[in-house]
């Protein structure tokens, strides 16, 4: 169980107030706040309401969610969670964030109506520093990351929340591009090569790119669930049907096939089909990528398959060998002459793949995710990523 110590309290709120100049507040799940008499804007007769909101909405959405603590003052909320358990939220300080031409007046009066006094409104209004929205953006961040790198927390929902939300505003996107090119229905399955290419290649972005594109296709020939079901059936029984065409080892597929259609006939909703529908399509991207195209070795794709089971832990040539019945150099011959690519070249190709995904849709720290894709030392980890990608894991992140 998560333990939400004093120690890492304050020690959060150490770091944080040293990049920011602002202290942090705890609230905890009934909504109490920590502060007391320190707790000017708590004075509030809606504060309590806000403030609740805002932790509702953080965890729907999965990221610190920024708003309004009265006209002209922001705060930020950051949920905490740890194991899908939430135990309450951040709040990271009040700024003033005035428009244009805004004066203080409305804030003030805003202020003494809902429960302050003139004196404590102008108080409170002189010892707040005056922000830019990016500058709250990249503090709201910034809490988040200091909160989880520092408890070792695992936000499994929020990260959940906020891969679905992103995948849906893509597609959103996506719809609304289609509407306004008007493309033809057909157009999303003139993509499927397009889509299998990428797939082959591992490239995850711009397989979920072309995927939302296609959808958004569909959706608009017929927004109907019944006919989206069996449009998205379709979809994904001609991309495993054009796998195994290319490469007869894939046969496999048909039987994965056959679960991902028992899911999305069971879809209740387009946002849920769709969400299905990506996590097939990462799923057909783990089954093609390490199998390529045209290799017709049995044994190279025996090992590609223990490869792909296995590379997280301690996996080695020998133990590829041993698998397949053949010895080592054999296999090393093979795996160079069919993949390209050497054994423990595949390994690490497969470790930074996997670290990329958690990378873009977790808030784990570098040092969990080296260790949970394979690496045992975080240098060898950042030495074996930025050789494969050209960029830092850090940076990485950043950059998404």
């Amino acid at each position: 169980m998560a333990i939400l110590s004093k120690r890492l309290l304050d020690s959060v709120g150490r770091d944080y107030r040293g990049r920011h100049g602002l202290r942090i507040q705890l609230m905890d799940i009934t909504g109490q706040v920590s502060g007391g008499s320190d707790d000017p804007l708590g004075a509030l007769d809606n504060a309590s309401r806000r403030r609740n909101y805002a932790l509702q909405q953080s965890i729907n959405q999965g990221v610190p969610y920024i708003y309004e603590a009265a006209p002209g003052i922001v705060s930020w909320m950051v949920a905490l969670e740890d194991k899908r358990r939430i135990y309450g939220g951040l709040i990271g300080g009040e700024v003033l964030a005035l428009a244009e031409g805004q004066t203080l007046k409305p804030t003030r009066n805003y202020l003494v109506k809902h429960g302050l006094s003139p004196g404590e409104a102008g108080d409170l209004l002189e010892g707040l520093p005056v922000w830019d929205p990016s500058r709250t953006e990249s503090a709201a961040a910034d809490l988040r990351d200091i909160f989880y790198q520092q408890s070792g927390w695992h936000t499994e929902l929020l990260d959940e929340t906020r891969l679905r939300r992103s995948q849906m505003e893509q597609l959103n996107r996506a719809i609304e591009d289609q509407r306004r090119e008007g493309q033809p229905a057909l157009y999303a399955f003139e993509k499927e090569r397009m889509l299998l290419t990428t797939i082959r290649t591992g490239d995850r972005p711009a397989a979920r790119s072309l995927l939302n594109e296609m959808l958004s296709v569909i959706y608009m020939s017929s927004p109907k669930l019944v006919v989206l079901r069996a449009r998205a059936v379709e979809l994904l029984s001609c991309l495993s049907r054009a796998a195994i065409e290319d490469n007869p080892l894939l046969e496999p597929m048909i039987e994965r096939n056959h679960a991902w259609t028992e899911k999305l006939v069971a879809a209740q909703s387009f946002e849920a089909l769709s969400q299905q529908l990506m996590a097939a399509l990462d799923d057909f991207i783990d089954a093609i990528y390490l199998q390529g195209v045209n290799r017709s070795n049995v044994k190279v794709s025996q090992a590609l398959d223990y490869i792909g089971r296995h590379y997280t832990g301690a996996i080695s040539l020998r133990d590829v060998a041993d698998e397949v019945g053949l010895s080592p150099c054999r296999v090393a011959h093979l795996m160079k002459t069919y993949t390209g690519r050497t054994v423990m070249q595949l390994i690490y190709q497969m470790r930074v793949n996997h670290a990329q995904k958690l990378l873009a849709n977790t808030t784990q720290s570098c040092t969990d995710i080296a260790y949970e894709v394979g690496f045992n030392d975080q240098s060898y980890f950042i030495k074996h990523f930025k050789r494969l990608t050209g960029t830092t894991p850090m940076r990485f992140r950043r950059a998404g």
